[in-house]
């Protein structure tokens, strides 16, 4: 007569029995829902954290992509040596042929736009308010292909009318008081020059668009100004400051580095969105790696439950397990049965987890809006986080983390009772029944 095949019918009922057994019964069922519940406790929270995670890095790299040029050339400084005045002068780098460089940097394979842009400091006022701002000298066309800039949903005025003022964002335009159609001044301390030196240089624009980047820091601080108004209120007359480059693939950025470099000539240097905020970037992996570390402990722990539940199931049904092997049940088939006692419990743990975990990602902006209610604003502060909410993204990677670590640890966790009750004797079982 054949053997059952491994993992047969019947092995699945005398697990599932057991693991519904009363106290009374011999059963451990409340380790049993303690090894549960902590299970899914584990997974939720390890779910849910790489949602946010993840999110917050989608967030902050679209802030960033959408504001922001994926590489910026520019040239730099020149020194040279006065004989007469033994004294040695300092030339800031200006790209002259700037429109002819950008149409020859666009013709790259690769690259989406290039566009000149001249870049400077003021000082931003409005009657008392005031606070220091950088302008961006920049053309219409190039202001509306900004995604984050444009949006009409987060924006206010008319985008159009763009070539008769300044853009302002919404946090620079707050702490000014200024809105669409209000006045501010800008102060630039390179202004005339004059026999007595170089005179600071003034003017008031316009407000006739008011944007929200999504970033705290960028919305503070940032202007945009048409580009010959730049040129003109800056001294940078038939120059630019620097070249805005954008890619088809912004995470592959640094590989038309070389090209960039290739096009712009001597004295050309690159710097990519991954330079500025790669450190940063960097970091949030290195935290999610030890974040996912730290609550896979967690699950670990409660999967040594099961263990402990295994080992008093084991020892509570030592006359069943003597019976059964009396009655021709193999030591695989035992260990089979306590194996699969302990992972009916991780499978059913790790399933609840991944809903109430999922169930948790999908709600979280729900759950911050009333902490940041509750709390007054204080459980999220978008001046220290950068970005005015806590988004998450649930990636299939991340589930597939979570439920993979976890069904491992229970798994594993129950070899050592299954193992254990399989080779009980099956004579010592009975001695005493």
């Amino acid at each position: 007569m054949a053997s059952p095949a491994p993992f047969s019918r019947y092995e699945f009922l005398i697990a599932w029995r057991y693991l519904r057994a009363r106290r009374a019964e011999g059963g451990v069922s409340v380790m049993t829902w303690i090894s549960l519940i902590g299970i899914a406790l584990g997974v939720m929270a390890l779910i849910a954290t790489l949602a946010v995670r993840s999110g917050f890095r989608a967030e902050y790299v679209d802030t960033i992509l959408g504001a922001n040029a994926h590489s910026t050339i520019y040239y730099a400084p020149t020194s040279f040596y006065n004989e007469l005045t033994e004294e040695t002068y300092i030339s800031p780098g200006r790209i002259e042929d700037y429109d002819a460089l950008a149409a020859k940097i666009a013709q790259i394979p690769g690259v989406t736009r290039a566009t000149p842009v001249v870049r400077a400091q003021v000082m931003a006022s409005q009657a008392d308010a005031a606070n220091v701002a950088e302008v961006y000298g920049v053309t219409l066309d190039t202001l509306k292909a900004m995604e984050r800039i444009a949006d009409p949903e987060t924006s206010g005025g008319n985008i159009d009318d763009f070539d008769r003022g300044v853009a302002l964002g919404v946090g620079l335009a707050r702490e000014l008081g200024v809105g669409v159609g209000d006045k501010v001044q800008l102060t630039a301390p390179q202004g005339a020059k004059t026999p007595f030196g170089t005179t600071p240089r003034r003017e008031s624009y316009d407000v006739v668009y008011v944007f929200s980047a999504g970033r705290y820091d960028i919305d503070r601080t940032r202007i945009y100004m048409p580009m010959p108004e730049a040129q003109s209120f800056f001294n940078r007359e038939g120059v630019a400051d620097e070249i805005e480059v954008f890619v088809s693939d912004p995470e592959q950025v640094d590989n038309w580095t070389p090209q960039l470099l290739d096009a712009a000539g001597e004295r050309a240097q690159v710097w990519t969105w991954r330079d500025a905020s790669g450190d940063f970037l960097r970091a949030l992996d290195i935290e999610d790696n030890v974040m996912f570390l730290i609550l896979g402990i967690l699950v670990l722990i409660a999967s040594m439950n099961i263990t402990s539940g295994l080992i008093m199931l084991v020892k509570n049904k030592g006359r069943d397990i003597g019976i059964l092997r009396t009655m021709g049940l193999t030591e695989g088939a035992v260990l089979r049965v306590f194996f699969l006692c302990g992972a009916f419990t991780g499978v059913l743990g790790t399933i609840a987890g991944v809903i109430l975990g999922v169930a948790l990602a999908l709600n979280v902006e729900h759950i911050m809006t009333f902490l940041n209610w509750a709390s007054n604003g204080g459980a999220w502060n978008a001046s220290v986080r950068g970005i005015y909410e806590l988004p998450a993204k649930l990636r299939g990677i991340d589930i597939a983390k979570a439920v993979g670590l976890s069904l491992f640890l229970s798994f594993v966790v129950t070899i050592f009772p299954a193992r254990r009750a399989a080779r009980m004797n099956p004579v010592e079982a009975l001695r005493y029944e």
